[in-house]
């Protein structure tokens, strides 16, 4: 399968450089790694405020490859769907997932060593066992109420 992110033409290391909010479209697309965590339901306790994944996917996952089955159009299909952008990453940051480069980068840490813009290839992800890759239901199948018996620990892999 090929990687559908295109990183291809990017400023060199751009990540420990550029600020997110001084990204361009192309290299903020490009830090996504592929995993497929952000698109699994979560669970939040009203009282910490604490994040915890389940292995709940959104309908348009496609376990295998982690990609949204409807990226570019999701919203018409997930109408809660939150698209991340560098105007909300600091609103939204706290709920994506311990290896999230969005999230790691917006705390100030750096890239992990399997992170696709390190290693050219967006199978890496799949090789640290960081992704979803073969671990979701479909959120269709399992009734809102009994997501609890889904979570799964974070971060998957090293």
């Amino acid at each position: 399968m090929t990687d559908p992110i295109d990183r291809s033409g990017l400023r060199k290391n751009f990540w420990e450089k550029v600020p997110l909010t001084k990204m361009t479209p192309k290299e903020w697309e490009a830090l996504c790694d592929g995993c497929g965590k952000c698109c699994l339901n979560k669970l939040e306790d009203d009282e910490t405020g604490e994040v915890a994944l389940t292995r709940v996917a959104c309908r348009l996952l496609d376990d295998q490859s982690c990609k949204c089955g409807q990226y570019e159009i999701r919203k018409q299909f997930v109408p809660e769907c939150i698209v991340m952008t560098p105007a909300n990453i600091a609103d939204h940051a706290y709920w994506m997932p311990q290896t999230c480069a969005y999230r790691l980068l917006f705390e100030g840490n750096p890239l992990p060593s399997w992170h696709p813009l390190l290693t050219g290839t967006d199978q890496t992800v799949h090789d640290a066992g960081v992704s979803v890759q073969g671990i979701t239901v479909p959120e269709f199948e399992i009734p809102e109420e009994d997501w609890e018996d889904y979570i799964i620990e974070e971060p998957l892999g090293d």
